[in-house]
């Protein structure tokens, strides 16, 4: 299933910074939209595994997931 986010961004002595609104914490820049973008997603994908490995062990050992439609 797609997330899709908002990606606020604007010029910064001719870099592109911007965040993603709805996820507190994720900034980047690049120097075109594009790289931004790609940027932004990293970040974003690096947030996500910080937080699960942010986890006690004890606890990932228990967690199950299931999908939800929202």
């Amino acid at each position: 299933m797609a997330k899709y986010f908002t990606l606020e961004y604007w010029l910064d002595e001719g870099w592109y910074v911007g965040r993603l609104k709805d996820v507190p914490g994720v900034f980047s820049q690049g120097q075109t939209l594009e790289e931004l973008k790609e940027n932004i997603l990293d970040a974003y994908n690096l947030m996500i595994e910080e937080d699960e490995e942010a986890l006690p062990r004890i606890i990932r050992d228990k967690m199950k997931q299931i999908r939800i439609e929202i």
